[in-house]
């Protein structure tokens, strides 16, 4: 039997069991399962590891993206440039195992983003400071698209979610959240942001896909606004880490 899964804390909002499960299913592959192990500190995955031989490899979410790096014992260079890792492959010999780091989050981005047709023109907001965010600015980056990062306190390279003009809000049309809030089963929560002055030239994409429909995208909806949620993304880095783990990349 082949073992992968999913370490972060907390998971009930997580679909990817459910994707690689259906995946395993329909694709005839009996010998592999996926299961969830909920670690409130990225220090218990050496345990996880160690009490399942079987296990091949690991997806990673919040909040371990960047703490579960040190204990990695190699990283792609694009995880390493990003500074996040979503994807561990793992390589054993006898009771020892080594530890390779990569970022799908980056591929899955990219990938959603090619539903809209976006000029470099457009200036985007992305919220949050997590590891999420750092794959979605590497990938704007990439995209050359030009973009603030917004986080709850004004510092360097960041400006506050209370320093959101009407005038910035014009000039930025594209809105990603990269934060958990309004991610079940807190779906009532929204990042505190001037939404009257969203338009139907806006477009938000929210990484989180469940609920499918977060309060942060019924805002752009009733603006007439282009909405996105975070389901293609989860789709697309699943699909990226899986051909990391059966060899076919890294």
């Amino acid at each position: 039997m082949r073992q992968f899964g999913l370490i972060g804390y907390p998971l009930g909002h997580s679909y990817s069991k459910g994707h690689f499960s259906r995946k395993f299913e329909q694709e005839g592959l009996q010998d592999c399962r996926y299961d969830n192990y909920e670690i409130e500190s990225v220090l218990q995955m050496a345990e996880i590891i160690a009490a399942n031989p079987d296990l091949d490899g690991l997806n990673v979410t919040i909040p371990h993206k960047q703490t579960v790096i040190p204990l990695l014992d190699e990283i792609d260079p694009l995880a390493l440039e990003v500074g996040a890792v979503n994807t561990i492959k793992i390589d054993r010999s006898g009771n020892q195992f080594t530890l390779k780091g990569f970022n799908t989050d980056v591929t899955g981005f990219l990938r959603s983003m090619e539903n809209w047709s976006l000029n470099n023109s457009v200036k985007a907001l992305v919220f949050g400071s997590g590891g999420s965010s750092l794959a979605v600015k590497y990938a704007l980056n990439q995209l050359d698209i030009r973009f603030n990062a917004v986080s709850r306190k004004s510092e360097e390279n960041y400006i506050a979610y209370d320093e959101i003009s009407p005038e910035i809000v014009l000039d930025h049309l594209l809105w990603i959240n990269c934060t958990p809030v309004g991610m079940y089963p807190e779906v009532d929560r929204i990042l505190p942001l001037p939404y009257d002055h969203l338009s139907s030239e806006h477009y938000l994409v929210d990484l989180i896909y469940n609920p499918e429909i977060t309060r942060f995208l019924s805002k752009g909806i009733q603006a007439g606004a282009k909405v996105m949620n975070g389901s293609t993304m989860l789709f697309e880095q699943a699909e990226a880490s899986w051909n990391i783990w059966s060899g076919k990349q890294g």
